[in-house]
């Protein structure tokens, strides 16, 4: 008996998680929603709403990218940015136990969740890996296992880590502004702002997100970095905020002057994806993976790649395009594939996604 009573001792009962009001409003509240495989009734009904369930992702276009890649069974595949992995499982159905996938992850917290996902359906090492890795060092694992008939890039950020606050990827909620894809390297959001100068900070938000009101976010976190570091998401928010509370709106065609706050959060959401780019050297990255990807796929092998903004496009068109004059590329998309107005409906992350594709010439 006393021992029984040690044992409840050292095992104190974990009480659920409550909050006030009607619905959870914070991540760590959405325990169902964090719980997928237990609790389907909730997750279906999150997602008919049109909403993406808290800690999960919706993969975006898959029928059009099993269209694309066009997987045989018995081929060498690689989803070069695992994620949730909901790509992952459709092409492994498209193999049927036959062939090999590869997964690569650069978030060393979320791919090893993902694993276990994957691992729970059945697919063992015979016909999936997961390996720790930036997907411009596709060379390196085509020269270990060879050339791939097929390959996808999602260049989107995984809504895992955008609903999470403590990745610090958002400005909705609070948490550390940190925004690494691997917050085991390279330094966070926060003290990348301490290192950037006026002109710098300009530039940045200018090339990476189009901010038409950089310069005036640029002077006030340049001020507010004077007072104080700027620590958390919801600080960096109030800082855009101030500044754009002080400029003067341009006049629509129709001289409506446009609501202030939504000005402010669409310029939020640019900062911080700007600031995100910034710190994971996100265009650096593609830029090598591009050059890379060819000599990477075996003749007449598939690429496909979904992009979220229009600097990712512009260099995923620019590589296909000059890849295809030299007769790398046997064909290459003309016109970028959009998701559906269902899916689009279904799933609001979808609406920006474009598909490219290019085949390796034989």
């Amino acid at each position: 008996m006393e021992r029984h009573d040690e044992q409840q001792q050292e095992k104190p009962h974990k009480r659920r998680i409550h909050y006030s009001g009607r619905y959870p409003r914070h991540f760590a509240e959405k325990y169902k929603e964090l719980n997928p495989e237990k609790y389907g009734e909730e997750i279906a009904h999150v997602r008919a709403k049109g909403n993406t369930p808290a800690g999960t992702h919706i993969p975006i276009m898959v029928k059009e990218i099993l269209e694309v890649l066009a997987i045989k069974p018995g081929e060498r595949g690689f989803d070069a940015t695992l994620g949730y992995g909901g790509h992952t499982l459709a092409m492994l159905e498209k193999l049927e136990g036959k062939g090999h996938l590869y997964g690569g992850d650069v978030d060393p917290i979320e791919s090893a969740k993902t694993e276990a996902r994957i691992r729970a359906k059945g697919f063992g090492p015979d016909i999936w890996e997961r390996r720790q890795m930036n997907f411009c060092e596709i060379d390196k694992l085509a020269e270990e296992v060879g050339p791939f008939d097929f390959v996808l890039a999602d260049l989107g950020v995984s809504s895992m880590q955008i609903d999470n606050p403590e990745r610090g990827f958002t400005y909705k909620s609070d948490g550390p502004l940190d925004l690494r894809l691997n917050p085991q390297a390279g330094i966070s959001a926060a003290d990348r702002l301490r290192q950037l100068d006026y002109e710098e900070l300009v530039g940045m938000m200018q090339e990476n997100a189009d901010e038409p009101y950089a310069e005036a976010i640029a002077r006030q976190i340049i001020r507010a970095e004077k007072h104080r570091p700027i620590r958390m998401t919801r600080e960096l928010y109030a800082v855009i905020e101030a500044a754009l509370e002080k400029v003067r709106l341009p006049r629509d065609a129709a001289g409506k002057v446009p609501d202030r706050r939504d000005i402010i959060r669409k310029s939020s959401a640019r900062v911080f994806q700007a600031l995100r780019i910034d710190v994971n050297h996100e265009y650096e990255v593609l830029y090598e993976f591009m050059e890379k990807l060819p000599y990477a796929l075996a003749p007449g092998g598939r690429a496909a790649i979904l992009t979220f903004h229009s600097g990712e496009d512009r260099i995923v068109k620019k590589a296909f395009k000059a890849f295809h004059q030299q007769g790398i590329y046997q064909d290459i998309a003309r016109e970028v594939i959009r998701p559906s107005r269902e899916e689009c409906y279904e799933n609001s992350r979808a609406h920006s996604t474009k598909l490219r594709w290019a085949i390796r010439a034989d």
